[in-house]
């Protein structure tokens, strides 16, 4: 099963470095500036040269991004429970969840800053907003969506809400309630990144943006190197929790058919 997954992820491996190798052959052949767009050899000469840089300011945003998510993880879950078990607060709250979505990031950031510093909370505050609303409305959604058999099976047998909660309606809403993780950890490094924009000493925002006041465009794309790898980190991590909870739907079909 292991060497099939990497047998599909062939063909995308090799697309991914024909299109590297096309943009190192196009920008050393168009003789095109560092500055406006360097090449992917120049790019990884500057990960390397400025390693240790990189992962001082690496470190900050993964500590972010991993407090702001678990901390929006466990908002979502305690938010969705209860609003799947009393529908009046469901009513009450849901309208205010959209509208959350609606001003945009760039300007809360500010305020958050403005009000609590330009430390570590703002930015995890920041992570709790950006992963918060994928997490729960997955959640709600999965809950809700549990067969209505199974519900008044275990009600006529005296079942509590509780136990209802626990039995059914909560193995049935995992899937779901992974997909809105799996949304949630891409989202996360870019709420941080986010943050340490509008102010911060430290950090991969904070690294990129230096970068791009001088020029180094080469370190820019070196800094969206590490952001997309650490995105990509969390999303793996998701997927691999997602496994384990979930073998029956992580088995792959044709392995009945051996």
């Amino acid at each position: 099963m292991i060497k099939k997954k990497w047998k599909d992820r062939i063909p995308s491996l090799l697309f991914f470095l024909f299109l590297l190798g096309m943009w190192q052959f196009l920008t050393i052949t168009a003789q095109i500036p560092l500055w406006i767009l360097p090449t992917p050899l120049q790019i990884a000469q500057a990960l390397w040269e400025t390693r240790q840089l990189l992962w001082m300011h690496t470190l900050t945003t993964l500590l972010e991004t991993t407090v702001g998510f678990l901390l929006a993880v466990i908002f979502s879950l305690i938010t969705a429970g209860i609003m799947v078990l009393s529908p009046w607060i469901k009513r009450l709250i849901y309208p205010f969840l959209i509208i959350s979505q609606t001003v945009p990031l760039i300007a809360i950031a500010p305020l958050l800053i403005l009000w609590l510093g330009y430390g570590l909370t703002p930015k995890i505050i920041i992570i709790i907003i950006v992963c918060f609303f994928p997490i729960t409305i997955s959640l709600i959604e999965g809950l809700e969506l549990t067969d209505r058999d199974l519900l008044n099976l275990l009600k006529s047998m005296g079942a509590t809400r509780w136990q209802v909660f626990y039995i059914v309606r909560w193995p049935h809403a995992l899937p779901s309630f992974f997909s809105g993780l799996k949304i949630a950890a891409t989202y996360s490094v870019m709420g941080a990144v986010i943050g340490e924009w509008l102010g911060s000493s430290s950090g991969l925002g904070v690294y990129l943006t230096r970068s791009s006041h001088s020029f180094l465009t080469d370190r820019v794309f070196a800094a969206i190197f590490t952001i997309t790898l650490l995105s990509f980190v969390y999303f793996t991590l998701i997927s691999a929790l997602a496994r384990i909870a979930l073998p029956w739907i992580a088995k792959d079909p044709d392995d009945n058919l051996n």
